[in-house]
């Protein structure tokens, strides 16, 4: 039986509202092109949604519908994922299917991954409840920091009627303690000297390996014996500014519950978790017996139950996979989807092929996502007061040139922009700082005297471009 908590129906509830179209078009914002892609994706969050709202009984017996995304490198099938999960707030995983494997032997224990999403899952969640009690965490701190600034006076036994000693004493202590508040708001103090008790922890300079590796060993040492590795303190003299971030931080531990995060986080995991499987096609085909190609089907075993649904044993818990979305890619240049074993390929119904990029394809690259190139290289260089300026004409040369370059040497889709990009601007780069002419522009001109000699030699651009 799967439990929802209440976590889980907040971070679905603010998803109603986007419908698969606008799903897609929020990922057009970072994605160009890869229509067909994009849709299967949106679907497959939207049915995430639809699921949340059925009855406990059928929606367990509801599986995600897998994706196998098949295109060559740079065309834009981690960002899709990436972003879709950024979208939705849900725990992202990327792994690369081939670090499972080395010759003649099944590599890293595929259950790492479900391991690994957890500890994400666990950092999300705890940044969320961090936020929440912020407010709170900077006011118990900022409490603490005046009473090292100026300590309490101590108390006194009682006067005798009448006598005004004691209340005049504390009504002078107040005003100072605001005085000294506000100059610490205004960061009056922020280089004055504080005494402040720090808890360091030491532990023994020793690991357990057992036959299994040290990733087996899941075991919180300090959870099983928490007596025998006690935590120290020790007074540590610190600047005002660097006392207040650590009074902060020490307030936010205290002040969050993480039986609490660890609960909403498994949860979260389970029922909204993305692994993103890169290179599956690195372990596509049928053993021959000999080779660096004899753990491929093994590994494809061992990762057959974790995308069928299992229960893994983390540090945090029992975790199912059985609704963990897995979003597998590939370049499949020398294997076929049909090449992995029948198991695993119905566990990934969906397929999408994601077309290669053109020149049209670059200059929208470069111009129109949140934060497309062109728009970081301005940014960065008017930090130091150069205004870049692109014309479309040199966009269109440089989309062109990178075309070639993939035709002519190896297609990594839109990554050739970035070494394009950085051999254009080499020579401004490293100038800025020096130069007199703060405006500069970006003709076609000036990108084939950058380029021109390099994409002619073909030796030279297999390695420089």
């Amino acid at each position: 039986m799967v439990f929802y908590l209440p976590e889980n129906m907040e971070t679905a509830s603010g998803l109603d509202e986007l419908t698969p179209r606008q799903i897609v078009a929020e990922l057009d914002k970072y994605v160009v092109g890869q229509a067909e892609a994009k849709r299967a994706t949106a679907i497959a969050l939207r049915n995430r949604i639809r699921r949340q709202k059925l009855q406990s009984e059928l929606a367990e017996e509801i599986l995600p519908k897998n994706i196998i995304l098949i295109g060559p490198t740079g065309v834009g099938k981690t960002e899709i994922a990436r972003r879709l999960a950024r979208l939705a707030n849900s725990p992202f995983l990327k792994v690369e299917a081939s670090r499972f494997t080395e010759v003649g032997y099944v590599g890293r224990d595929v259950e790492s991954m479900i391991r690994d999403l957890v500890e994400i899952a666990i950092d999300m969640v705890r940044e969320e409840k961090v936020e929440e009690i912020a407010e709170k965490a900077e006011q118990n701190a900022e409490e603490r920091l005046l009473d090292l600034l100026l300590p309490p006076p101590p108390t006194r036994p009682e006067k005798a009627p009448g006598s005004n000693d004691g209340q005049a004493a504390t009504d002078q202590y107040k005003r100072t303690r605001e005085k000294l508040r506000a100059q610490l708001r205004e960061g009056k103090l922020d280089e004055r000297q504080v005494e402040v008790e720090v808890r360091e922890r030491s532990f023994p300079a020793f690991e357990i390996v057992s036959s299994q590796g040290v990733e087996e060993m899941d075991i919180n040492i300090r959870d099983v014996l928490p007596g025998l590795f006690g935590q120290r303190s020790k007074k540590r003299r610190m600047r005002v500014a660097e006392a207040m971030d650590y009074l902060i931080q020490e307030e936010e531990n205290r002040l969050v519950d993480m039986d609490q995060v660890t609960r909403a986080a498994v949860a979260r995991a389970e029922q909204y978790g993305i692994i993103f499987l890169d290179e599956i096609d690195k372990i596509a085909g049928r053993e021959q017996g000999h080779g660096p190609d004899v753990s491929r089907e093994g590994v494809q075993r061992d990762i057959l139950p974790i995308v069928e649904g299992t229960t893994v044993n983390t540090r945090y818990g029992m975790v199912r996979t059985d609704h963990i979305l897995f979003v597998a890619a590939g370049a499949f240049h020398v294997s076929k989807p049909s090449d992995l074993i029948p198991e695993l390929q119905g566990r990934f119904p969906i397929r999408v092929e994601l077309q290669a990029l053109t020149v049209a394809d670059f200059i929208r690259i470069l111009k129109e996502p949140k934060s497309a190139l062109v728009k970081q290289y301005t940014a960065l260089l008017e930090t130091e007061d150069i205004h870049l300026s692109f014309t479309d004409e040199a966009l269109e040369e440089i989309a062109r040139l990178a075309a070639t370059v993939n035709e002519q040497t190896e297609n990594i889709g839109a990554r050739r922009l970035h070494t394009i990009m950085e051999k254009v601007l080499d020579e401004i780069s490293f100038e800025g700082p020096d130069l007199k002419k703060k405006n500069v522009r970006i003709d076609a001109a000036y990108v084939q005297k950058q380029l021109a000699d390099i994409v002619k030699n073909q030796d030279l651009s297999r390695y420089i471009l």
